[in-house]
């Protein structure tokens, strides 16, 4: 699993929303939220810009879950380790995203199916309220709910561990959102 860890790491801190922001010429941690994700990119930058760090993130999720499998056997260690790198990378002074992009495409290869219905979730969350950040921890908290529907109990006691520890990890980057959500301060899209 250190292995796997360590290279989920590496590509996890390729720090995409930076260098976007960059060729615009603009600094990510000086406009909108400061926040170098995708939607502080897409609000502050626009569409092209902000669903390119989306994909790019996504994939660098996708791609350490897959050499964690193929080499190391360690789906989980793999994506634990692109999320902390996202969230904290190593090539942009420890200072990440929220993980939501780089979770969902390292689950795209671990659980597809109840990831597509936990973004089925976040659709109609984020259409009735137009919030990303409720949305999105909607999305992940429904995760496990589905992997349970669609393996069963006992083939799902596989993720609940590895889900857990992932959506604590995505709540506690978003604890800032949930403060500004309780207090009615949160910023629609």
């Amino acid at each position: 699993m250190g292995m796997a860890l360590l290279v989920g790491y590496l590509l996890g801190s390729l720090p995409f929303g930076v260098w976007i922001s960059k060729l615009y010429g603009v600094c990510i941690f000086e406009i909108g939220s400061g926040n170098p994700g995708a939607t502080n990119v897409l609000r502050t930058l626009g569409k092209k810009a902000g669903y390119t760090v989306f994909a790019l993130d996504t994939l660098k999720g996708c791609y350490a879950v897959i050499l964690g499998t193929l080499y190391w056997q360690s789906p989980y260690g793999a994506l634990l380790g692109a999320l902390l790198g996202h969230c904290y990378p190593l090539f942009a002074r420890f200072k990440g995203g929220k993980g939501v992009a780089t979770l969902i495409g390292g689950l795209i290869y671990i659980i597809p199916v109840p990831l597509m219905l936990a973004l089925v979730v976040w659709g109609i969350v984020f259409k009735w309220l137009r919030y990303v950040s409720c949305a999105s921890l909607c999305c992940v908290l429904s995760l496990l709910p589905f992997c349970c529907l669609c393996y069963g109990f006992e083939a799902s006691r596989v993720h609940a561990l590895p889900l857990l520890i992932l959506n604590i990890g995505v709540f506690w980057r978003h604890r800032a959102n949930l403060k500004r959500l309780w207090n009615a301060t949160e910023h629609r899209f």
